[in-house]
């Protein structure tokens, strides 16, 4: 099946407005709390413990600006998925959900690409108000949508313990389960959180369909992808999954080696007038969505066909002085290749289309030896074949 580059609709970015039309500040004093929400997501992480959902000023903020952010990080990886394989009906479980944010995101695709299944969503969160606030918002797209009786459940639930397991165990395989910005808030204090969060990830792919997908997304910062990596080693050493994407490898991530590495997604986008609006009187940039993320699978299913010549560009492409030059990875580990600009031919010319994410195929890589040592930047010669395999 074909699918379609599915953005945010302009539907469901009313049904969102709507709902909060009526509660909602001036610009001066949104743009202050979703300011405070940002140093809170950021640099004043210990205040997670605190739910900003139930915050009046802090949810509100949320509603109207990280929410459609976030909901158009979801349909990104929604459109990077492989095709679905499922018989009559698309089940979906969005643990962590908020206030429906993984729920409204599918909702959304599934209305938009006409898909020809049943949904059926699961939403689970300890937050009472916010499972209110995704079923209001729910029901008012279904609405405007005329999209009937799309059936949505919701279980009020912590998802450190296993008391939301038992709740959901009895309507599983999920042809779809999403953990959106949640992975990161759980078991923030455990002695071993990465343990305690992989086996959160563990108990959740007891639940999966044997060709479903599990999506984790995760903030772009150091420390929430790093221990996103973490658990992803834990899981590929049990072998509970392997990587639909983005990895190119079941090998230990790369990016652990060094302390101050990290790996994150950078996309395009265009963001809705009302979040402009907010950008300019908080002097934020939102024209491209950061995040980390990894699309699990039980049967082996990969983006691209693995190969050795097969690398995820990890970095932009920097221009520096008579070259330019980009952090790869796959099984061989993370390594930087250049290509001087007096080397640029046809063969190579793909090269200068380079963007991080971008899955991209070299014929040669060559690396000089000076003084008894190989040097570890690679380079692209003039006649080397490059290929983008795959885009963003």
């Amino acid at each position: 099946m074909q699918r379609l580059n599915v953005p945010v609709s302009r539907r469901l970015l009313d049904a969102i407005y709507a709902s909060v039309e009526e509660a909602s500040a001036s610009t001066k004093q949104l743009a202050q709390a979703v300011s405070e929400l940002s140093r809170i997501f950021t640099k004043e992480r210990d205040r997670l413990s605190v739910s900003y959902l139930d915050s009046g000023h802090l949810g509100m903020a949320y509603l109207q600006y990280f929410l459609p952010v976030n909901l158009a990080k979801i349909q990104q990886l929604l459109n990077e998925m492989p095709a679905l394989e499922v018989d009559e009906s698309f089940s979906v479980l969005d643990l962590g959900s908020g206030p429906g944010t993984g729920a409204l995101a599918v909702l959304d695709w599934w209305q938009q690409q006409a898909l020809p299944y049943a949904l059926s969503v699961t939403a689970v969160d300890g937050s009472k108000a916010a499972l209110s606030q995704a079923r209001q918002l729910w029901d008012r797209y279904c609405q405007a949508a005329d999209v009937g009786t799309a059936p949505l459940q919701t279980h009020e639930g912590n998802l450190e313990g296993g008391a939301w397991l038992e709740r959901v165990k009895q309507l599983r395989p999920f042809d779809l389960i999403i953990v959106a910005n949640c992975l990161n808030e759980i078991y923030a204090d455990a002695n071993d959180s990465i343990e305690k969060r992989t086996g959160m990830v563990r108990d959740a792919l007891s639940l999966l369909a044997p060709h479903g997908t599990m999506m984790i997304v995760e903030p772009a910062l150091r420390e929430t992808s790093r221990a996103l990596l973490h658990v992803r080693d834990r899981l590929i050493q049990e072998k509970r999954c392997t990587i639909y994407s983005p990895c190119l490898h079941e090998n230990a991530c790369p990016a652990l080696v060094k302390p101050d590495d990290w790996c994150h997604e950078e996309r395009a986008w265009e963001p809705p007038a009302v979040i402009q609006q907010i950008d300019a009187e908080v002097g934020f940039i939102k024209d491209a969505l950061k995040f980390s993320y990894l699309l699990l699978r039980k049967d082996g299913k990969t983006i691209v066909e693995r190969q050795s010549d097969v690398f995820r560009v990890v970095s932009e492409l920097r221009v520096m002085k008579g070259e330019k030059r980009a952090w790869l990875c796959n099984e061989q580990g993370r390594q930087e290749v250049g290509r001087q600009d007096r080397l640029s031919s046809p063969d190579n010319a793909a090269f200068d289309q380079w963007h991080r994410g971008a899955i991209v195929q070299i014929e040669k890589i060559i690396r000089r030896e000076r003084g008894g040592k190989v040097s570890s930047l690679g380079r692209i010669t003039q006649d080397a074949a490059v290929k983008i395999i795959r885009s963003v």
